[in-house]
């Protein structure tokens, strides 16, 4: 595959994307639940196929494992045990399910931890701050996605209680969950795909378009087509903890090169 291609595919698939979550508000119904499984099998292969064109077969494998496989088996013991999230039950509006999972749910997982986990590596130095950011940049995003399911049907709390104020039917255990496994995968991607994602560079240009997309499109839709106003603000709080910084960063760094500016010298990364 050619250079050329294989920078502007992840572009490609991101400009499809976008396309697909305008539409999404625009719909309703089965076309709606089908727009939904595209929109979370195209940001799969959107990531996936980032880190095999820019870091190689090792880091999409790894990748695959840790956050698809680990996604399917923590969502397959959610669903059967209540534990991390807490109880609940997925309709079958989203396509064929194995042990009580739709087989997009982990894909989900997948398609938002990768820019999750690049973000941080541009924001932060040490290990455990990547860590942590990365997760809760990958958790926040479910301050969006889970009242907006829920909302529409896919599924459903059998105990909703304590919830976050102005989000009833989810509880909080269910955002704890989230953080908690979170954390896990990005303690288990790094040893596993190699020190080539502990780097960004401008190839990394369309994760972090991803990204910033997520958040600004997450808290437009919910405050304004989805009519969810408690999730664009609890979204929009919790997913800035990484967006805003990262906006800032890439705007100042697009700033630098436009004056010619050098750069700063590169600090030696903090020991975990």
């Amino acid at each position: 595959m050619s250079a050329v291609i294989r920078s502007r595919l992840p572009w490609a698939l991101l400009a499809v994307l976008v396309l697909a979550q305008i539409c999404y508000p625009l719909t309703g119904g089965a076309t709606r639940a089908g727009l939904t499984v595209a929109t979370v099998v195209l940001g799969w292969l959107l990531s996936v196929g980032h880190a095999l064109l820019t870091r190689g077969v090792r880091t999409a494998v790894a990748l695959i494992a840790v956050v698809t496989g680990g996604g399917f088996a923590v969502e397959a013991v959610g669903v059967a045990t209540g534990f991390p999230f807490g109880s609940y039950d997925y309709s079958g509006e989203l396509g064929p399910k194995l042990a009580g999972v739709p087989l997009i749910i982990p894909l989900a997982w997948t398609w938002m931890a990768w820019p999750a986990w690049l973000t941080a590596v541009r924001l932060v130095r040490s290990r455990l701050a990547r860590i942590a950011l990365s997760a809760v940049g990958l958790a926040a995003w479910d301050l969006f996605l889970d009242p907006q399911m829920v909302a529409e049907g896919y599924w459903t709390w059998l105990d909703a209680t304590p919830a976050l104020p102005g989000l009833p039917g989810i509880p909080v255990s269910n955002y704890l969950g989230w953080l908690g496994f979170a954390v896990l995968l990005a303690v288990a991607l790094r040893p596993l795909a190699g020190p080539s994602v502990d780097r960004v560079d401008g190839r990394d240009a369309p994760m972090f378009a991803l990204y910033l997309w997520t958040y600004a499109s997450s808290v437009l839709a919910h405050a304004v087509f989805l009519r969810l106003p408690a999730s664009a603000l609890w979204g929009a709080a919790g997913m800035a903890v990484a967006a805003v910084p990262l906006a800032v960063t890439l705007w100042r760094a697009r700033r630098r090169d436009r004056t010619g500016t050098p750069e700063p010298a590169p600090r030696v990364d903090a020991p975990a």
